[in-house]
């Protein structure tokens, strides 16, 4: 971390949203208009240094170089698959590094960022939960993605209109649980809101959870997005298996917030994920069950294909099983969609995102019991 001359940190101001510029330019005794501008500079123009903030004062610009900064992550690789995916690593500090991932489409633009070092779930299909975890990551660290993947694709295409946006959508499905991070996370959703910033439409903003109860009805209250729910299962006996958040917050009691959170979203349905891992949740029986489960909750389903990792010790279902699964919730009258595979080339695809993390939550004891969980789940019935 840089510090000034009195070894005081410099504040990082890319991780401040418009009222935290506020307050920071009140305290220098500077107008509230200081931090609209600042926040345009920072986020719409990409700007790196203050000496290129040409509409402030010499002497405001001076003093901010002394007790502030516009620190953006450091980029450790930079991966672009056949089908023009791209993934970067992000280093984080102390042997930690997190991944994000663009992935361009024919309307649209859509970055995949992470909010923490690792993941503290542990569910049985995601290749980040197998790393264990380590730390949330800070408002900046978070933004700070969205802001290097923004300006380096501008730059890339030789965009210089400020107005003209590469990014379109960003969902938080990258490595860790969003809703675990909500401090950090808030700032963040407010500087891709901001229309100082990025502008997005809370639509096109999407935030993923295993299903923190308490905390959805948190976000509903403080910045209201999109939301998706890892849902997986049909039921609590098989959620509780390949993901142990159920065993606090059982799928009743995730479908009443969902249903809360309805009152006050940006769109008038929940996205439902649902991994579809070969003999373990995707058989007609079950598509049939989760049809009834879901009958009271204006929803989609996203139909995503396991992606495999190493150790995994799953498998993808079969194009036949995710087609019939797919026809009966769509003949139920529920919008399903498949995921298409982006980027695992590149180990890009959902799922498979991993970075470099330095575990603090006894990983070696969740791998003994995840390989007890996979034989249990996937023995034949």
């Amino acid at each position: 971390m840089s510090v000034t001359s009195e070894n005081k940190p410099k504040t990082n101001l890319l991780g401040l949203d418009q009222e935290g510029l506020k307050q920071f330019c009140d305290s220098l005794g500077e107008k509230p208009f200081r931090a609209v501008q600042l926040e345009r500079w920072i986020h719409r123009r990409g700007a790196k240094t203050f000496d290129e903030m040409t509409d402030l004062a010499k002497s405001f610009r001076a003093k901010l170089s002394q007790i502030a900064e516009i620190k953006g992550p450091e980029i450790l690789r930079d991966k672009i698959s056949a089908d023009e995916t791209r993934k970067w690593l992000v280093d984080v500090g102390n042997g930690n590094a997190v991944e994000m991932v663009f992935i361009p489409e024919s309307n649209r633009g859509t970055l995949c960022i992470s909010t923490q070092a690792g993941c503290a779930m542990n569910c049985l299909f995601c290749s980040t939960g197998k790393q264990g975890f380590n730390r949330n990551l800070t408002t900046a660290e978070i933004i700070g993605q969205l802001w290097h993947a923004e300006h380096t694709l501008r730059q890339s295409r030789g965009i210089n209109d400020e107005n003209e946006r590469v990014i379109s959508n960003v969902v938080l499905m990258g490595m860790g649980e969003p809703l675990q991070n909500l401090d950090a996370v808030v700032p963040a959703l407010n500087l891709m809101l901001d229309d100082h910033a990025y502008g997005l439409s809370r639509r096109r903003v999407t935030v993923s959870t295993s299903g923190l109860v308490r905390q959805i009805d948190k976000l509903a209250e403080r910045c209201p997005v999109a939301l998706a729910v890892s849902l997986h299962a049909p039921n609590n006996e098989l959620r509780d298996k390949i993901m142990p958040v159920n065993k606090k917050h059982p799928i009743e009691d995730l479908l009443a917030a969902c249903q809360r959170y309805l009152k006050v979203a940006p769109r008038d349905f929940i996205t439902f994920e649902y991994i579809m891992i070969g003999g373990v949740n995707d058989s007609s029986k079950q598509a049939k069950e989760l049809v009834k489960l879901v009958e009271k909750v204006p929803c989609k389903f996203n139909l995503i294909p396991f992606n495999p990792f190493p150790g995994s010790g799953l498998e993808r279902s079969s194009e036949e099983n995710v087609k019939a699964f797919s026809s009966i919730l769509n003949d139920a009258g529920i919008v399903c969609t498949v995921r298409k595979v982006r980027g695992d080339d590149i180990d890009a695809a959902c799922g498979q995102l991993a970075g470099e993390i330095k575990d603090r939550t006894k990983l070696a004891e969740k791998r003994a019991q995840r390989q007890i969980l996979i034989k249990e789940i996937t023995k034949p019935q």
